[in-house]
């Protein structure tokens, strides 16, 4: 099945599951259910849970078995997303092509289907049924560090802050992208292995994968936002550099920075190699992060 189609059709299964785990928009309080299913089934790849997936297959493990703990992670990315596009933040009124949690349901209920998506991943993650206690607490604490202050998101997020309007360095921008979005996707990858039971050693090796595939993304973010139209990103373009944010391309231009997202990729994808033909769909999911269009 081409790359795509095969996508697609994870995507497709990461909804089914997300719609059975999250209470229906109808439960009690409605509103609330209202706000959290409109923003994470406003669209999206999946791709979070689709690098768990895929990481866990590399090591033999049941995707049925994982598909719901992998899934928990698009609520994770969700709760991020709407809290980004706050207006203390970075005051977006378009998301995935439609407005924005806030601009739909009013800023205190978009942070409250945020903090909510939070914490319905968390129970969702612990959750009775396989794997073992010890791998489901590993995972979470693992991810709690990944979203957190210190090299995590919420890190990340802190020093892109207080790096707008400011002469940016390349430490300083690689930590912003290595925390604000690589984090998630090195845990992604890393949450697959340690579902499977993978040696200690292919739970590093993936990580490094992650954590490159998850700058180049970024990176590739980036270019999109200098490249891309409103309509083809679903939110707004231009932004970054309307804010002076601190970005690959402002940084090193547009040329480099996308040499060296490719380069990135091909790192990580010569670190699958060892695997065989166990990683190809890896390896061809590295490669979309970065020549995506969208």
């Amino acid at each position: 099945m081409e790359i795509h189609a095969y996508l697609e059709d994870l995507r497709r299964q990461v909804d089914e599951q997300l719609d059975r785990l999250l209470p229906s928009a109808e439960a009690f309080p409605p509103r609330i259910h209202e706000a959290m299913r409109y923003s994470l089934f406003a669209g999206g790849k999946r791709l979070r849970p689709i690098l768990c997936l895929e990481s866990s297959k590399l090591f033999g493990a049941d995707p049925h078995v994982v598909l719901p703990r992998a899934s928990a992670l698009e609520m994770i990315h969700t709760y991020s997303l709407i809290h980004d596009d706050l207006p203390a933040l970075d005051n977006d009124d378009l998301r995935r092509g439609k407005p924005t949690c806030h601009r739909a349901f009013g800023e205190a209920m978009a942070i409250l289907a945020g903090d909510a998506l939070l914490t319905f991943a968390f129970e969702t993650l612990s959750s009775p049924g396989p794997p073992a206690a010890e791998v489901k607490t590993r995972v979470a604490y693992e991810l709690a560090q990944a979203i957190g202050t210190r090299d995590g998101m919420v890190g990340g997020q802190v020093v892109d802050l207080e790096s707008s309007q400011n002469k940016t360095d390349a430490p300083r921008l690689r930590y912003i992208h290595s925390s604000k979005t690589g984090a998630l996707i090195r845990m992604a990858l890393r949450a697959g292995a340690l579902y499977a039971g993978a040696p200690e050693e292919d739970v590093a090796r993936v990580s490094d994968v992650g954590a490159k595939a998850g700058l180049a993304f970024q990176i590739a973010d980036d270019l999109l936002d200098e490249e891309a139209s409103t309509d083809q990103l679903g939110k707004t373009a231009g932004k970054d550099k309307e804010q002076h944010k601190a970005t690959y391309p402002a940084l090193y231009g547009v040329a480099d920075s996308r040499r060296r997202a490719q380069e990135l990729v091909a790192e990580a994808c010569q670190a699958l190699q060892r695997y065989g033909e166990r990683a190809q769909r890896l390896q061809e999911l590295a490669h979309v992060l970065v020549e995506r269009s969208s």
